[in-house]
């Protein structure tokens, strides 16, 4: 169990690298782009691509089985995890900060944006290794993003990105054996 002095080392660490990425956010073209990266983790591209992989290879080809199981996994744990937790955002946790965008719920922890690019970018790039480089990367731009935009802290993205990666290596371990 964490001590309540590992929890201040853990909170202080969040505070120190969010106010370390906060001189960002007055960069107008670096704001357009976080903006942009945050929205490309909306949810709409899995949707589509979940669909469009069903119609293309058929409901049973184990991509479309891996990325619904895998939300089928993710996103309740996800929707627990930030229920229970209950962690306010940096808007509602710092004196005077105000985020760059309005979020769509009012808890922090964990980034849900960032654990459905993860998950996604996971098994994407098992199917499509050539891209999976790439995946990564996006994903953790989608997770900076969040931090840049002020509607999350480091570890929210952490948490985020260890759920996302363990929502697919299950779903994957299920879907292939």
């Amino acid at each position: 169990m964490l001590t309540m002095k590992a929890l201040k080392t853990i909170h202080e660490y969040d505070l120190t690298l969010f106010n370390r990425l906060s001189p960002l956010r007055l960069n107008e073209d670096l704001i357009r782009f976080n903006r942009y990266m945050s929205k490309s983790g909306d949810g709409y591209f899995y949707l589509i691509l979940l669909i469009w992989t069903g119609w293309q290879d058929g409901y049973n080809n184990p991509f479309f089985m891996a990325i619904l199981l895998g939300f089928t996994l993710e996103r309740p744990s996800y929707y627990i995890l930030k229920n229970s937790f209950k962690r306010n955002r940096p808007e509602n946790a710092l004196e005077g900060f105000r985020s760059i965008i309005k979020p769509g719920d009012h808890f922090s922890f964990p980034s849900g944006h960032t654990s459905a690019a993860f998950m996604m970018a996971v098994l994407c790039g098992y199917f499509y290794p050539a891209l999976f480089l790439l995946l990564l990367g996006w994903a953790f731009l989608v997770g900076t993003s969040r931090i840049v935009l002020g509607v999350h802290f480091p570890t929210d993205i952490l948490v985020g990105m260890c759920l996302g990666v363990s929502a697919a290596l299950i779903s994957l371990e299920i879907v292939l054996s």
